[in-house]
């Protein structure tokens, strides 16, 4: 294998396997000509408890598969690739703190696999050798050093060597904010930091959202919010890591892109619609889910996240079926005018962040309009009824309590086309006019 890490030609794959602590080497990811494929080993397909490592594109099988014609790499491997705030990290490192901003066209899509830390989201992992495992992590370091590394890259300064190992950590991870990964004791938690180019507080913003969505009743990953160095810091608890004595369980885990099939340049073809059809055959507890999932589209308009992309919904996979994870990355995104738009589409080509696009969908998520309107409802008055304790929980400011109330937080657009709907449209005004009064 070619021996430079900005252009290495292949890379290993090891996978934890359900209820295993140690890795396993899985198989082998070729480059050629731009596109990448993949080998299993046979070792791997000698296994008594092996697993495909996800069904649609890399059955179990021997001999190389191809990715298919509309991806670069198989989409379930490259979910194991860290996004823009990993890759902006990985750039810094080796090829110059300013050439994040420059653009870079020299390393390749395996030198982002090879390179980010190992205790990436899921159950794999990404080697240059086939015999010994050995994991990328970081050095012990404080949330001040943490923030510290991530204001300098941020701002495309060198960072130190203690610095650079304690931010790699967290390199793996998706998203575009900084963010690093915490081990602490029997949990393992994603830390989200505000940026330096906040014009708002965004983990605020984040950190209620997803409160209030689990208060809601949705399924969602355990938040906690503090301030240290004058930064806000956001701490989400990680729900594919089973602790075990020493060691730890990992979950396999695929995101919504790679099972809608498609590649990362479609993510704007992505719809709840086709996803809620292949929930109904390849996920477990399909009616259950259905309903989380309508649920979490409902409040995603009336919390004004519209950043509500492919990549922000996974499944967890066991060799054979699919289960919703956990809700993740629920955050307000800032908006100029009312009008906005899911970036994931509803139903037909409609994404539009309204009530009415919410409702016409309910028949795809086993859903009569009257279940879906209790369950709008019901959102909309957990909002009302929580948000002074939340406000203050978050130790929000007056300003962006104003900000958040009414705009981010149910914002008139959502009523926009409900119609003969007249009870549901007073529930929220009335609702927004209470959370503005108490943040005013």
């Amino acid at each position: 294998m070619t021996s430079d890490r900005r252009t290495p030609d292949s890379a290993f794959v090891w996978v934890w396997l359900p209820g295993q602590t140690e890795a396993v080497v899985a198989g082998r990811i070729t480059s050629e000509g731009g596109r990448y494929a993949f080998n299993y080993g046979a070792s791997y397909l000698d296994r008594a408890n092996a697993i495909p490592l996800y069904t649609p594109e890399l059955p179990l099988q021997r001999g190389r598969i191809d990715p298919p014609p509309n991806m670069e790499m198989a989409s379930c491997l490259r979910d194991g690739s860290p996004d823009a705030w990993g890759r902006r990290v990985i750039i810094n490192r080796l090829v110059g703190p300013k050439a994040a901003d420059q653009g870079v066209g020299e390393l390749n899509e395996l030198t982002y696999l090879l390179e980010s830390g190992s205790d990436r989201i899921g159950a794999l992992d990404f080697q240059y050798s086939a015999n010994e495992y050995v994991p990328r992590l970081s050095t012990q370091a404080s949330y001040q050093e943490l923030i510290e590394a991530a204001d300098r890259v941020e701002k495309g300064l060198p960072l130190t060597p203690v610095l650079d190992q304690a931010i790699h950590h967290g390199t793996s991870i998706g998203g575009a904010r900084p963010k690093a990964l915490i081990d602490d004791d029997d949990r393992k938690l994603i830390a989200k930091f505000s940026s330096s180019k906040d014009v708002y507080s965004v983990v605020k913003a984040e950190f209620m959202a997803m409160r209030l969505a689990a208060l809601s009743g949705l399924d969602v990953a355990p938040v906690a919010i503090f301030e240290t160095a004058g930064k806000d810091v956001l701490l989400i608890e990680r729900f594919d890591r089973i602790k075990e004595g020493a060691g730890w369980h990992r979950r396999a885990m695929v995101s919504a892109l790679t099972i809608l099939g498609l590649g990362e340049m479609e993510a704007r073809y992505a719809s709840y619609e086709d996803l809620a059809e292949l929930i109904r055959h390849r996920f477990t507890d399909p009616k259950e889910t259905l309903r989380e999932l309508y649920g979490r589209i409902c409040f995603n308009v009336l919390c004004g996240n519209t950043d509500d992309h492919a990549r922000n919904h996974a499944a967890f996979w066991d060799g054979r079926m699919l289960t919703l994870t956990p809700a993740y990355d629920i955050c307000p995104q800032g908006r100029a005018g009312n009008e906005a738009t899911q970036a994931m589409l509803i139903k037909g080509e409609t994404r539009m962040s309204t009530l009415a696009a919410c409702l016409t969908a309910a028949a795809d998520f086993h859903l009569s309009e009257d279940e879906a309107v209790a369950i709008i409802t019901g959102q909309i008055e957990t909002i009302s009824e929580n948000w002074a304790a939340l406000c203050e929980e978050a130790a929000l400011s007056p300003v962006d309590a104003r900000l958040f109330a009414g705009r981010q937080f149910l914002n008139p657009y959502c009523t926009r086309g409900l119609g003969r709907h007249e009870a549901l449209k007073a529930c929220l005004e009335e609702a927004r006019a209470r959370i503005i009064g108490l943040s005013a």
